[in-house]
């Protein structure tokens, strides 16, 4: 299928339920988590059980995060992000869940965005819901940690970096209102998207005519859900992605292809 089919799809249904995940991002340097075949490309993020319950997981993660963050903070919307912002500026989106914390889709432009697993910019206490910008949590690492500040690693997904430590003594800030521990606002592995976001989510999904998946595997059930909640309500699914999706065998159209490049001759020939 080419992006002549997505065109055509984009055309016969003018309120879309975008879904977006990591391919949108890679173009922009972010890695994403899977290859082709929806399989993990290296070991698997952090766990959330994990990172409440070891301090030691604590500080593997702000230490890896420390040098990965300034990646993400850096990173420019790639043509996925405008082409999805042209579309809504058309009047083509009704709403856009995606399941990056990188934040680019607003970067971009998109108004229409619901973040479902949190944002990557934002901070919070588990303890007693204090919250601070990323940035600021990056200015107390390195006041704490000087000697990891000019550190280089390979990038990995969502501001990670490939570090191997050892990282005994490396020095997570606590909260300052609470000495808590300190989380990114964002839906680790293993942990559930607070329910509010969940059902706003389904008004929109209700309220369109049907579903586009942008860049995404939907191994996660946390976004493959909308798809089976499409299926169920008789709304066509149409994905782009390159490789294998969990949602194949319910789609109406598959277009396998880099998104930003597909993206942008639909955005060119609706015009």
């Amino acid at each position: 299928m080419t992006a002549a089919a997505l065109e055509s799809f984009v055309r016969d249904h003018p309120r879309l339920f975008v879904l977006t995940g990591a391919g949108c991002s890679t173009a922009s340097g972010i890695p994403d988590y899977r290859d082709a075949n929806g399989e993990w490309k290296n070991r698997p993020p952090v766990q959330f059980q994990d990172f409440m319950s070891s301090e030691a997981t604590r500080r593997r993660y702000w230490a890896r995060s420390l040098v990965g963050f300034r990646r993400v903070a850096a990173a420019a919307p790639s043509l996925a992000h405008t082409s999805l912002a042209n579309l809504e500026a058309g009047g083509a989106v009704g709403a856009l869940v995606t399941q990056n914390v990188d934040g680019l889709h607003q970067r971009a432009g998109s108004r229409a965005v619901i973040d479902l697993h949190g944002r990557l910019d934002a901070v919070r206490c588990m303890s007693c819901d204090f919250r601070a910008a990323r940035a600021d949590m990056q200015t107390w690492l390195i006041e704490r940690n000087p000697a990891w500040a000019d550190l280089e690693a390979a990038e990995a997904p969502d501001g990670d970096a490939r570090l191997e430590g050892p990282f005994d003594g490396f020095d997570v800030p606590a909260c300052p209102a609470c000495l808590g521990v300190l989380k990114p606002d964002v839906v680790f592995f293993g942990e559930n998207v607070p329910k509010s976001r969940v059902s706003t989510c389904y008004d929109a999904l209700a309220a369109s005519d049907a579903v586009l998946v942008v860049g995404s595997s939907l191994m996660v059930f946390s976004g493959f859900r909308f798809c089976l909640a499409a299926q169920e309500a008789g709304k066509p699914i149409a994905l782009l992605n390159r490789g294998k999706t969990r949602a194949d065998e319910i789609a109406t159209l598959k277009v396998d292809g880099e998104c930003g490049e597909v993206l942008v001759d639909v955005v060119r020939r609706l015009s």
